[in-house]
């Protein structure tokens, strides 16, 4: 895992954060906080990040509202806390 890795993981986490309880966030905002001009080149690390937050339960990913792995979704997801 590299500083970028890190980097959105704890961005994927503050944004959570910041939000009200049952709020998800899409990957693509944790991107954009990154780096507002290259979102789009980091949108696999985002979503990289959210599935390992996912994998210690930090987070859960949705896609239309169900939990789903990350690596296998297609499409949009979002990322949300879980409970």
């Amino acid at each position: 895992m590299d500083d970028v890795d890190r980097v959105l993981e704890q961005t994927i986490d503050a944004l959570l954060d910041q939000r009200r309880p049952g709020a998800s966030i899409c990957p693509s905002e944790a991107a954009r906080t990154v780096d507002p001009d290259g979102w789009r080149d980091l949108m696999p690390a985002a979503r990289s990040a959210a599935g390992r937050l996912a994998a210690t339960g930090a987070v859960e990913v949705t896609q239309s509202g169900a939990v789903v792995d990350v690596a296998t979704a297609r499409g949009p997801v979002r990322v949300r806390r879980p409970g």
